[in-house]
């Protein structure tokens, strides 16, 4: 079942990934990074954890791994974490919210759409704590470049 999450995260992400014009050569990445913050999510998630929680963990462990490849493949940031987080965004609980304010339920009309805004918060908080970390520490995983002004 894992596996199959993994996949689908990935295909979907990589879709995303096209839809947005990332560049050809890291798309492949870009479904890397969706896969990875959709199985954080599912396991805690499996295991009993707050969806709440469970998205800000996802999506801080999301961030860290976009900015690790951002440095590592040079590249900005936004092109990994865009297309990232898409599996994570909370679009079941606005269809709900909508489902249900149609249908003339606002009890859980109002119960999704505070579910859903709590959602979308974690996972802006997630993304703020994974850029709270300092920069220098992502540099250190870039290649070594040869100054050849060095010595001059």
């Amino acid at each position: 079942m894992i596996i199959f999450q993994l996949v689908i995260a990935m295909l979907a992400t990589i879709s995303f990934a096209i839809l947005f014009t990332a560049p050809k050569k890291e798309i492949l990445f870009c479904g890397l990074t969706g896969a990875f913050g959709w199985i954080v999510y599912y396991l805690f998630t499996n295991h009993g954890m707050h969806l709440v929680l469970a998205s800000a963990i996802a999506t801080f462990c999301l961030t860290i791994l976009a900015r690790c490849l951002a440095v590592i493949r040079k590249n900005p940031v936004t092109v990994y974490l865009l297309a990232g987080i898409f599996p994570l965004v909370p679009g079941a609980g606005i269809y709900y919210t909508a489902y249900y304010l149609f249908i003339g339920n606002t009890q859980m009309s109002g119960y999704k759409g505070l579910e859903t805004l709590e959602i979308a918060g974690a996972i802006v908080f997630g993304i703020i704590f994974g850029f709270g970390i300092p920069q220098s520490l992502f540099h250190k995983l870039s290649p070594r470049r040869i100054d050849l002004n060095e010595g001059n």
